[in-house]
């Protein structure tokens, strides 16, 4: 009887928190967390708490495509996880490259038009794990709807000090000019696979860090961050709709600070500053509280702007 209730009253809240998200994030990532303590706390072998965080993954596509988002990256092995022992490396290469061939192949995937890619220095991975990758990336290469990055053998660190040399070898060649570089130069030599900036990272397991992961896309756009305790097997529908609904509160508050930073402006800039601190107030007005609506629009009218725009 408990759990139904539990059941029935997890079902309502799942409803109420959907109700309350408007817009969400577009790209995730997600650091899987807390897979081997889970199997611990449940006297299980680690193997089977990485079984389980699986699952989970599966369950967590389900509720990407349920909002609409548009790119989840999944942080599944990084560049520290070499250093684990050669056993418990073999389960984790086992169920990636089972994991690897059972989405390239899913019906699920071809219908949601899932484009696969893996990120990291894949090329440190065994055999047989690459070429589950090529596999996977070669079954769904024809799609765009949505676009799932696994990063493996992934560390932010080497990511940027990759593409650091790349534009260093290039300069000292004469084959760059360094006054031409910019974000778009620095981007095109990052591994292959996101195609756009994070939005909101989650780590499930209790830790509060980022643990190297992803810093130009998710750093360079100023990501939110949602830290929860369970585990990653544990990890519920509940939980992601919290960690969407804290993004949408973060970006709500993000828009009234540019908005009362442009109101700021209109009263203090000269006149060939005003266009854009106008613009960034009408972009931005809707976010204000009523109260000051009526500021923002009387320093718009008349404020520094006496033949208007």
């Amino acid at each position: 009887m408990r759990s139904w209730i539990r059941k029935q009253a997890t079902s309502v809240y799942e409803r109420l928190l959907k109700r309350e998200i408007d817009g969400g994030p577009t790209h995730i990532a997600v650091i899987q967390d807390g897979n081997r303590r889970y199997a611990r706390k449940e006297g299980q072998e680690t193997s089977a708490g990485h079984r389980e965080g699986a699952e989970t993954t599966e369950a967590l596509l389900e509720w990407c495509d349920e909002l609409g988002i548009e790119e989840l990256t999944l942080y599944a092995f990084s560049t520290e996880n070499f250093d684990r022992p050669a056993d418990q490396r073999a389960v984790l290469f086992d169920l990636i490259e089972d994991k690897l061939y059972d989405f390239a192949d899913s019906d699920r995937v071809h219908e949601a038009g899932v484009r696969i890619r893996a990120i990291g220095e894949t090329h440190r991975l065994p055999e047989r794990v690459r070429e589950a990758i090529d596999y996977a990336e070669a079954q769904t290469r024809g799609y765009d709807q949505f676009h799932l990055n696994i990063a493996l053998a992934y560390g932010g660190r080497a990511e940027l000090l990759g593409a650091v040399k790349d534009l260093a070898a290039d300069v000292d060649r004469g084959d760059l000019d360094p006054a031409t570089i910019d974000v778009e130069t620095v981007e095109n030599r990052l591994y292959e696979g996101p195609t756009r900036d994070v939005d909101l990272i989650i780590r499930t397991g209790g830790d509060e860090r980022t643990s190297n992961f992803l810093p130009w896309h998710a750093n360079g756009n100023e990501a939110a961050a949602y830290f929860c305790a369970p585990y990653w097997p544990e990890f519920r529908k509940i939980d992601f709709l919290r960690a969407i609904r804290t993004y949408e509160h973060r970006e709500d508050s993000w828009r009234q600070t540019r908005a009362r930073r442009a109101l700021t402006l209109v009263r203090a800039v000269s006149d060939r500053e005003l266009h854009h601190a106008k613009s960034v107030l009408r972009r931005f007005r809707d976010s204000l509280p009523s109260r000051e609506l009526e500021e923002v629009d009387v320093s718009i009218d008349t404020e520094h702007d006496p033949g208007g725009d």
